[in-house]
């Protein structure tokens, strides 16, 4: 079987998908697929590379640039050669598409549409699912409303930012407390992120996040601890151990390089009643988006026990020392193993609906 690995991409999560890209060449089943590299460059250029079949040697090896005519191995050079892919040169027929793309354009929903235009299978959650999970305004709204309890925050449009932020920030600060946080609405959960502790920090951070997004979210602060848990499945959830973030910092750095070993604590030890009610929460979060693959649920929980869904993640980082693959690893299922079951899945989920 052929699989179509789908990475790169237009957002600021370009190098953490193609690292996720390098390390599941590293460790996909060669003897059951190969694997056809379908990079897209920061500009939104796709290229083929030459079909792998053994792990590539370096992740530089997947950051294609465009040849003439031939394509070169992927492990001939650093940068190896690709050839001008166009969507509708995907081999249907035996063959899936595993998207590891982050951020607009990825996990948004977009890529997804086309990928079922085009009924091609691939490794994931919905147009749907993708969409609500990538907009953190939308996937509150909805949570709200399925009595999933989420921290106060407020919606920030940029046109009522532009015509009178004065308004926007008599909002903000009518209904939430400093430290806030902003944040672009459709981006991944380390990206763009800052604090505000005072109304001159607070524009401050809005005018940023709207370089990266025209809708921004800001939140109340509260003092927490940040546990995550991982679901696997279609229409059987499982759900893995939880485990304990020690260090926001600790997940992206400022240069959107992936840390090896961030801080964490996996599993954690939480008492049944709050265990429950998370793995609840999860399960319940993941069907109200129709989500089916995988996710990653994070949570924010008080001192005094009290639960905020913070987000729902639909194509969580999945480079091996990343949260997910390690929740599941703590469970017994290797990075091989949880690619192969999420290929298995994709399989199951195309049977089901032909």
């Amino acid at each position: 079987m052929q699989v179509y690995l789908l990475y790169g991409g237009k957002s600021a999560e370009h190098e953490i998908s193609l690292s996720t890209a390098f390390q599941i060449t590293q460790a996909i089943y060669y003897q059951y697929y190969s694997v056809i590299p379908i990079y897209i460059t920061r500009t939104g250029t796709w290229l083929q590379g030459q079909t792998i079949t053994e792990p590539a040697k370096f992740a530089d090896n997947l950051r294609l640039e465009e040849a003439d005519k031939k394509v070169q191995a992927i492990n001939e050079h650093e940068n190896s050669k690709g050839i001008k892919f166009l969507p509708n040169g995907f081999n249907v027929e035996d063959s899936v598409v595993f998207p590891v793309l982050h951020g607009p354009n990825g996990e948004d929903g977009t890529v997804q549409g086309l990928l079922e235009t085009l009924n091609i299978p691939y490794v994931g959650n919905s147009v749907l699912a993708s969409a609500i999970g990538n907009d953190k305004i939308m996937s509150k709204l909805l949570f709200k409303q399925a009595g999933i309890p989420v921290v106060p925050f407020e919606a920030i449009d940029a046109q009522a930012w532009k015509h009178d932020s004065e308004k926007v920030i008599a909002r903000c600060e009518g209904e939430l407390l400093y430290p806030m946080y902003v944040k672009p609405a459709s981006l991944g959960s380390g990206i763009g992120v800052t604090q505000a502790t005072d109304v001159v920090e607070l524009k401050n951070a809005i005018n940023d996040a709207f370089l990266l997004g025209s809708r921004v979210i800001v939140e109340r602060g509260i003092a927490a601890r940040e546990i995550e848990i991982g679901l696997l499945g279609n229409e059987e959830i499982a759900t893995s151990v939880p485990g304990e973030i020690l260090s926001f910092d600790d997940v992206y750095d400022r240069k959107l390089a992936m840390k090896e070993d961030h801080e964490a604590r996996i599993p954690v030890e939480l008492d049944d009643e709050l265990l429950t009610k998370l793995v609840d929460f999860s399960k319940r979060a993941f069907a109200v988006i129709d989500g089916s693959g995988l996710a990653r649920c994070d949570f924010f929980i008080s001192a005094n026990q009290d639960i905020y869904l913070n987000e729902i993640t639909t194509m969580p980082g999945f480079y091996k020392n990343a949260m997910y693959p390690r929740l599941w690893e703590a469970v017994g299922l290797s990075y091989s193993d949880l690619i192969e079951e999420l290929l298995q899945l994709v399989l199951k989920k195309n049977q089901a609906n032909n």
